[in-house]
């Protein structure tokens, strides 16, 4: 199996997988004729073609024998986060269960991780339990749910997010110290910095026992606090003004 970036000879390859992968993945919950119409209009020739053009889309694919098994695309939502949003990983089901889908999914992480997003999001179909258990074994977290509609019909859909860090993509939040402790960094707590977020820490994967903070900037825990909470980074100086305990005097 080769991976590669998305070329546009790769359109009508690209259009198969995805109709064949969501027929397999969704044929038991949606009608046919209603995966066909969603093909046509998510995977439009020429708007497949502008994504693969564009540089800010991280669009590989996976190539077997000469033939396009498996896609991925990904692309960045600049909000309060630079937010890594996944909007396809398709394997054509003949290829299923062979790590494809694994090995994109990395491909895309690391293409998001060179352009220092915050976080990574994804969103399935719940009727997709294989979807769903692919999230959630790569270390996604599932963070909420809604109802979306496709066609005329209402479905349930499961968001899933991973936090990453900017420097060297630690995902799963485990991080040995220079002194050689482990801890367990929480990247949904946080404080904003001067040069980059402070993580609360903690000693156990549980978040029962608290270590300190994580410098989201230089990825130290040399980080100093006062009475004040005025937080700074011993290592690279990236500070956190003191607290205000109300806004106003």
């Amino acid at each position: 199996m080769q991976l590669r970036d998305a070329t546009a000879a790769d359109v009508d390859p690209i259009r198969e997988v995805a109709r064949e992968s969501l027929l397999a993945s969704y044929g038991h919950a949606v009608d046919e004729a209603l995966l066909a119409e969603a093909v046509d209009e998510w995977y439009d020739p020429d708007d497949l073609v502008a994504d693969i053009d564009d540089e800010s889309t991280v669009c590989p694919v996976a190539v077997v024998d000469d033939d396009v098994v498996g896609f991925a695309e990904s692309y960045v939502v600049g909000r309060r986060e630079r937010v890594g949003e996944i909007d396809w990983v398709h394997v054509h089901p003949d290829h299923r269960g062979s790590g494809i889908g694994s090995a994109l999914l990395e491909r895309l992480e690391a293409g998001l991780r060179d352009v220092d997003v915050d976080r990574i999001e994804a969103r399935v179909l719940v009727d997709n339990e294989a979807g769903t258990a692919f999230y959630e074994a790569e270390g996604y977290e599932l963070v909420g749910e809604r109802s979306v509609e496709i066609g005329e019909e209402t479905f349930d859909e499961r968001e899933y997010r991973k936090q990453v860090s900017r420097l060297t993509g630690i995902s799963d939040g485990v991080v040995e110290t220079d002194a050689a402790d482990t801890v367990h960094v929480a990247f949904d707590e946080s404080e904003r910095g001067s040069e980059g977020p402070f993580y609360v820490a903690y000693a156990d994967r549980d978040r029962e026992q608290r270590y300190g903070y994580f410098c989201g900037n230089c990825e130290g825990t040399n980080v100093a606090i006062d009475t004040m909470d005025r937080m700074e980074c011993g290592d690279c100086g990236n500070r956190r003004k003191p607290s205000r305990w109300d806004a106003a005097y």
